[in-house]
């Protein structure tokens, strides 16, 4: 089962995996192309998830998307913490067990390796994930699997359907623009 908010709404091609929640007030628009939020992961209240055309949004397993984040056609490994107001702009790519900050601002197109504690305006690096912040993405996630459970109405997972997004000539171009091809 999945948990989803009342007030959450989901639109297009939406993937959630098994024992993934969405709370109140997040949006997830898989208009011009896909989003995956993967198994055991939590898109928390008021967080954006959207997407252009050709850049999927990809939430891997065991995330933690915090209050008010905006996740922007990117990709986000697994077991990762994604702080709250933070921002990870279209094509950027964000390794497994990584923590970005709460305010930071991710730049198109960058990429960080796994591990990474990832900060500012512009993010950067600026140190390696250390066991205290380790042990905060082990609990994250299941402790809002298990407030889920207590606190949000249950339904089937739901498997994303390309036939919802919407192709536009100017979403390609676009695309084609953030990519700097």
């Amino acid at each position: 089962m999945i948990y989803v908010a009342p007030s959450a709404v989901l639109v297009g091609d939406v993937t959630v995996e098994e024992g993934a929640s969405l709370w109140h007030g997040a949006v997830l628009r898989g208009d011009f192309d896909s989003i995956v939020v993967g198994r055991d992961s939590n898109v928390q209240d008021n967080a954006v998830v959207h997407v252009d055309r050709g850049l999927p949004a990809v939430i891997g397993r065991r995330v933690t998307v915090g209050h008010a984040a905006v996740v922007h056609g990117c990709s986000i490994g697994d077991d990762c913490l994604v702080g709250m107001n933070s921002t990870i702009n279209s094509g950027a790519v964000i390794g497994p067990g990584s923590v970005v900050a709460s305010g930071a601002v991710v730049r198109e197109n960058a990429e960080f390796p796994s591990g990474g504690v990832i900060a500012g305006v512009p993010a950067k690096t600026i140190r390696s994930v250390d066991e205290t912040l380790r042990r905060r993405i082990d609990l994250s996630w299941p402790i809002y699997r298990e407030l889920a459970k207590a606190s949000l109405p249950p339904r089937p997972a739901i498997k994303g359907d390309p036939s919802k997004e919407v192709a536009l000539e100017l979403s390609t171009e676009f695309t084609r623009l953030v990519r700097d091809e």
